[in-house]
This record gives C-alpha cells, sequence and structure tokens, in this order.
C-alpha cells in the first residue's frame, strides 16, 4: 500500500475526494495530512478519518529552506512516497522538489496552460471562455506549469457567477484527483522528455467530461 501525504492551505475538498476514494479498493493510503494554516478546515476533515493532521506554518523558520526541511521530514517521518497538493497556495522550491523527483501531484481549477496562479474560475469568466474545467499536473518550481497528467472540462453558462463555475469544476475535479493519484501509485505515471508519459488502462481517458452539463448548454450559447 503506497502511503500519500497531502499539502493544503483550506477547506480540503479535494482532501475529502482522496479519502473517500482511499476508503474503497484504492492502492493508496493517505499516511499524513499538512497545512501551512492552522484554521485550514482540511486538517479536520483528516482529523475525523483519524489520519495525522499536522500545522507546520510558512512563516517563523528564518528561511524558505527552513520551511521546506519540516514539511520533507515530516513527510519522510510518515513514510510517504507521493505528495498529493490540494489547494497548497505555497510554491515548493526547485531544492525541496529534488528531494520528491517527480513524486508531488498538484490539482488546478483551469485547463492549463490557461488560467495558472490564483482564482482560474475568475480568469475564465473574465476571458469569456465558453470551456473551462480541471487540471492535474507534476509539480515543477513554476507556478502551475509542470507536465500535464489529465485534465476534466465543463462548460461556462453565460449567467455563471464565480461561484457557480466553482462548484461545477470541483465536482469534476473530486473525480480527477482520485483518478490520477491512482495512476501515480500504480507505476503507470511518469516524466520523459518534460512531458507526463501515462500508462491508461482499459476504459481510461485523459479528458473528462461531464455528458449531462455538455447537454445542458443552451442552444446557441
Amino acid at each position: 500500500m503506497t502511503q500519500v501525504g497531502v499539502l493544503l492551505s483550506g477547506s480540503g475538498t479535494n482532501l475529502q475526494a482522496l479519502i473517500d476514494a482511499c476508503c474503497g479498493d484504492f492502492p493508496a493510503r493517505i499516511a499524513v495530512v499538512i497545512s501551512n494554516k492552522k484554521e485550514a478546515y482540511g486538517l479536520e476533515r483528516a482529523r475525523a478519518a483519524g489520519i495525522p493532521a499536522i500545522h507546520i506554518p510558512h512563516r517563523g523558520w528564518g528561511s524558505r529552506a527552513a520551511f521546506e526541511s519540516k514539511l520533507s521530514e515530516t513527510l519522510r517521518d510518515h513514510g510517504v512516497e507521493w505528495v498529493a497538493c490540494a489547494g497548497f497556495m505555497r510554491i515548493l522550491s526547485p531544492a525541496f522538489l529534488r528531494e520528491w523527483p517527480w513524486r508531488v501531484l498538484n490539482i488546478h481549477p483551469a485547463l492549463l496552460p490557461a488560467f495558472p496562479g490564483i482564482d482560474g474560475q475568475a480568469q475564465a469568466l473574465a476571458a469569456g471562455v465558453r470551456i473551462a474545467g480541471a487540471s492535474v499536473h507534476f509539480v515543477d518550481s513554476g507556478t502551475d506549469t509542470g507536465p500535464i497528467v489529465a485534465q476534466a472540462a465543463t462548460f461556462v453558462n453565460p449567467t455563471d457567477s464565480r461561484e457557480d463555475l466553482l462548484g461545477r469544476i470541483l465536482t469534476m475535479e473530486h473525480k480527477l484527483y482520485p483518478m490520477c493519484l491512482r495512476m501515480a501509485v500504480e507505476g503507470r505515471l511518469q516524466v520523459k522528455d518534460g512531458a507526463a508519459k501515462v500508462d491508461l488502462a482499459p476504459g481510461e481517458a485523459l479528458l473528462l467530461v461531464d455528458p449531462a452539463l455538455l447537454a445542458a448548454q443552451p442552444r446557441g450559447a
């Protein structure tokens, strides 16, 4: 059973999706959840599931390197082999990533490379796009620039608020992240020549689309 560590800064809805997946026939176990925010509700989700939940503030260490060293130490203390970022609002340095070579995944609420950074949903609405979604990617030292593993797509309706689109994308994220983590821990995911290479199982695809949402799209929109 592969041990996974989750890094987060917020409410942890994607953590909950991973917790729920791990309750079934899943080849991974969440060994520890770490947040740089003491008030992050994701820590409460972890405690409710009986998972070690640890607050490591990003301030007060004297350097970014010292903070990240504590992150790595804690992950290794819990036997972690893969790291899943789930709303972790810190850029990880090249030094940290060298300790976890192509072993760190992230989920982002946009169809990368479009709309990296903060609030991909609002960026999509401001740009007037008609399709939005989510991406799971390997983490590199840039902002949402690592090799893309898989994506999920949904329509942007003309009347959508940010909250409407956020909720719809989250529904897709909660399907996409467990799927990609399974690929990772089963050894079917690697990076070669700067791109993610995936050994797909029968019935798998690297793009998820919600048929109900597509069917509901108004004519002429």
